[in-house]
């Protein structure tokens, strides 16, 4: 559930006095201005949108992404990350994990490339990491493989607002980069995004681009395909009142994650996802753990799954997740790898075992601003009683 701690209310309030119930206003203006500051970018490289994925399609097509077309895309991640590359008629080409952050691979990304030159003739239009659960990838490497191939990087950093690697914000390492504002991200918009763009041309693009392709005529002139991607102003109105707390929003959630981390220290068979070095700060927006395959729940039995489901999360996983369930508590599986989703089945992909691997024994615990001290304790308390000794 998002967290109205800001001065939401206020700005809400003084967009209703002026009559700005439309879809652009000054308040759009100002949340690109702030949020740029927020990241550390200039105030000409930020498009407000109506959500991350619009972002996504927006950046891909920026990076010159056309029909029959290849991209790059991480395995590991939900599937908007995939979709707008299919928005513009290009195939999605899939990379799997590495194990410490979780994220793209730079050293299977490197063979993906090479391996597609071959077999195609042409490499990959573009590659999008993206920062799981706010965890940042292994930008170095991957943007150095990017370079060396004449790659351009999109940057999913959908749940990384307020994440950093080696002190830059998530978002701002690629050559563009996309934020998402929905419900239950770190800041919300109501719904909503963000694309972080190079420079001040590419910028003008995005945004005609947005606003339906509408040249720049007294009359109503269209010779590109565009889109209604643009944000509102009462929206970008909330998100003004958010950024007033976004350093406390992040706060918390890495405090979350500080206390799963001394909760369950001593819980055998469970560990919990952490930062793998001194260059990655994750915001930690959601925390999560991994389940050993040995491990045991009270009361886990064979799972039934819908016809069709052919790679499912581990019987322990679900266990454990249907014995919190029981007790009031919310938790939810990793996210279930694009490679082995339906709707991509025959596209190309290079896997590793990773993400396969964490899907069966990964659960994502309650880590949002409603989550307080006691409600840390009591989820760790279930998680540590519900194991067989």
């Amino acid at each position: 559930m998002p967290h109205l701690s800001g001065r939401e209310l206020e700005y809400i309030e003084k967009a209703m006095e002026g009559s700005w119930v439309v879809p652009l206003g000054p308040d759009v203006d100002a949340f690109e201005r702030e949020l740029a500051g927020f990241l550390g970018v200039d105030g000409d490289r930020v498009v407000a949108l109506s959500s991350g994925t619009a972002a996504i399609h927006l950046g891909l097509e920026g990076c010159g992404v056309k029909a029959g077309d290849e991209v790059v895309v991480q395995s590991m991640t939900f599937s908007a990350s995939a979709n707008p590359v299919r928005y513009l008629g290009a195939t999605p080409v899939f990379v799997d994990s590495e194990e410490e952050t979780w994220n793209m691979d730079p050293a299977l990304l490197e063979r993906a490339i090479l391996d597609r030159e071959a077999k195609t003739g042409r490499r990959p239009k573009a590659i999008v990491p993206v920062s799981l659960y706010g965890m940042p990838p292994r930008m170095a490497e991957i943007l150095e493989v990017a370079e060396r191939h004449g790659i351009p990087v999109m940057e999913d950093a959908a749940e990384g607002l307020g994440s950093s690697y080696g002190g830059r914000r998530l978002g701002t390492l690629g050559r563009y980069g996309a934020l998402s504002f929905n419900g239950n991200k770190m800041i919300t918009t109501s719904g909503g995004g963000a694309l972080i763009c190079p420079d001040a041309e590419s910028r003008r693009r995005a945004l005609f681009l947005a606003t339906q392709a509408r040249e720049d005529w007294p009359f109503y002139q269209h010779e590109e395909i565009g889109y209604n991607y643009r944000l509102s102003n009462i929206s970008a109105a909330i998100g003004r009142g958010q950024l007033t707390a976004v350093e406390e929003h992040i706060a918390h959630h890495r405090h979350v994650q500080a206390l799963y981390r001394e909760l369950l220290a001593g819980v055998e068979g469970i560990t919990l996802h952490e930062n793998p070095g001194p260059a990655f700060d994750s915001n930690f927006w959601l925390c999560t753990i991994l389940l050993d395959t040995r491990l045991r729940v009270k009361g886990e039995g064979e799972v039934e799954w819908p016809a069709g489901n052919v790679a499912t999360p581990g019987a322990n996983v679900e266990a454990m997740r249907r014995r919190l369930a029981a007790e009031g508590i919310e938790s939810r599986p990793l996210w279930k790898p694009m490679h082995l989703q339906p709707v991509f089945a025959g596209c190309p992909s290079y896997v590793n075992g990773v993400s396969e691997s964490l899907f069966s024994r990964g659960l994502c615990l309650p880590a949002g601003p409603w989550v307080g001290d006691a409600e840390v304790e009591r989820v760790a308390a279930a998680i540590a009683g519900s194991l067989e000794k």
